[in-house]
């Protein structure tokens, strides 16, 4: 079987909803991924399925957000979220292909640093720190654990510290 990461295209947007509904079990991440493509921030190099063979077996979308601090200061970074792979083809290393591609694209996008939240025994493997070791807290009350940053580039978060902002569509998930 041969994988191909690329970037979305309108083709398979059916497709995409499908990967997410079936992998976590309901519609909610595949809401999420057509409501944020509607959004002006959205960033379609950074929305990539993982082809195998022809069929669309998973899913990787990066998105825009700020870290707002105390302040009022804003950085800019990009959350991961969601990424999905079809229930049939999971624990077979296609969602961290589609973990290592997407994170060369943002890094060739000059961004700087991801923000996710997620498993914490997956991430880590991919580089990923708690947010809180630099100060950076979510906005959901998620655990602490499962909150996380990775820097693309060597001290990109040092003293950054506040609370994400994600769009108003995650709030509907």
């Amino acid at each position: 079987m041969v994988l191909k990461i690329r970037p979305e295209n309108p083709s398979d947007y059916l497709a995409i909803t499908e990967v997410n509904d079936l992998a976590f079990g309901q519609p909610a991440e595949g809401k999420l991924v057509e409501s944020l493509r509607k959004n002006p921030k959205f960033i379609p190099e950074l929305s990539l399925v993982a082809e195998l063979d022809g069929r669309i077996a998973g899913h990787i979308l990066f998105f825009p957000v700020v870290i707002k601090s105390g302040n009022g200061e804003e950085k800019e970074t990009i959350s991961l979220a969601p990424v999905a792979v079809l229930p049939e083809f999971q624990k077979q290393g296609i969602g961290g292909e589609l973990i290592k591609e997407g994170l060369k694209a943002c890094q060739q996008l000059g961004y700087d640093s991801v923000i996710v939240l997620g498993h914490p025994e997956y991430y880590p493997k991919f580089g990923f720190k708690p947010a809180n070791k630099w100060g950076i807290r979510d906005p959901f009350g998620a655990p602490v654990e499962a909150f996380m940053a990775l820097e693309l580039k060597k001290g990109a978060l040092e003293g950054t510290g506040g609370i994400v902002e994600y769009p108003d569509e995650f709030n509907d998930v």
